[in-house]
């Protein structure tokens, strides 16, 4: 008897501690709180010093959720500025130093202005496959850059279209992804530029 009476202690004392370490997994503060923020929120939270995009790919994905959420303005003051230095982080050096934090966050409040009153939307955004990322070395300077093709499904006044953007990426000296440079191209275009 006594040992089906400490068979029965240890289980009940095992499922306490299941569903203890269950409770405290599934509801901790910062599980909680990861679950109930905004986009903004979780782009805003990222510590890209820590954390930055392994490939280019994932910096231009990134980059997307930065610039789809622009334009959707569910965002403080506050969390826009952010979102704008998070950009600014993806950014080339060149490009940065030509784009001061100043002049980006105009260029972009006035894109935002512009679309809002031509009720324009970012429907999806999508980045190529990353066997149609195209990589090569800068013959003239030993740069690793990465051309990346970009597309963006919007709707403007009830008319769907498609447009395709390349976005070429340079590898900086931590190894880090950043885009130096992006233009319009025709369709989906992998090929040489």
């Amino acid at each position: 008897m006594k040992k089906t009476g400490i068979v029965i202690a240890a289980i009940a004392c095992a499922l306490l501690l299941c569903v203890g370490f269950y409770n405290l997994k599934n509801h901790s503060g910062t599980g909680e709180e990861a679950k109930d923020m905004t986009t903004v929120q979780k782009i805003d939270a990222r510590n890209l010093e820590q954390d930055y995009p392994k490939t280019p790919r994932a910096v231009l994905k990134l980059y997307n959720e930065i610039i789809t959420s622009y334009y959707e303005g569910n965002y403080t003051e506050e969390e826009f500025d952010k979102l704008i230095d998070q950009a600014r982080i993806l950014f080339d050096k060149e490009l940065a130093d030509n784009n001061t934090k100043e002049e980006y966050k105009s260029a972009v409040q006035d894109s935002i202005a512009n679309y809002n009153g031509r009720n324009f939307k970012i429907r999806q955004t999508d980045v190529c496959d990353s066997s149609d990322v195209k990589y090569i070395t800068d013959d003239k300077n030993g740069d690793q850059l990465a051309y990346v093709t970009a597309s963006y499904f919007t709707e403007e006044k009830k008319k769907f279209d498609k447009t395709y953007q390349m976005y070429v990426l340079r590898k900086d000296a931590e190894g880090n992804w950043k885009i130096l440079t992006f233009y319009k191209v025709e369709g989906n275009s992998t090929e040489d530029e």
